[in-house]
């Protein structure tokens, strides 16, 4: 079940990733939710190490994490597809 949730969380946080990130991102929306998922297991991985991943209540902390993740694996990913695709694009 744990599987299950981190591709649905993965999705969403990688869709909001895409949202947040300015400009059009060219990869496609599938490799936008693996990417979400991976910047969603890093962001456990620091709050596990920093100490906050189970709190009373609603974790703030640990999404906010899983989705400064997304966020860095969605825009790197992003660059990196587009570096294989032929676009030469630059960081901005």
């Amino acid at each position: 079940m744990h599987w299950l949730w981190a591709i649905i969380v993965g999705f969403v946080l990688g869709l909001i990733a895409r949202a947040i990130l300015p400009g059009k991102q060219h990869q496609p929306l599938w490799l936008t939710a693996v990417f979400g998922i991976i910047g969603a297991v890093l962001g456990n991985a620091v709050a596990t190490w920093i100490g906050v991943d189970e709190t009373r209540g609603i974790d703030w902390i640990r999404h906010l994490l899983q989705l400064a993740g997304a966020v860095v694996i969605v825009g790197l990913g992003d660059l990196l597809y587009g570096m294989v695709r032929g676009n030469k694009r630059q960081m901005t």
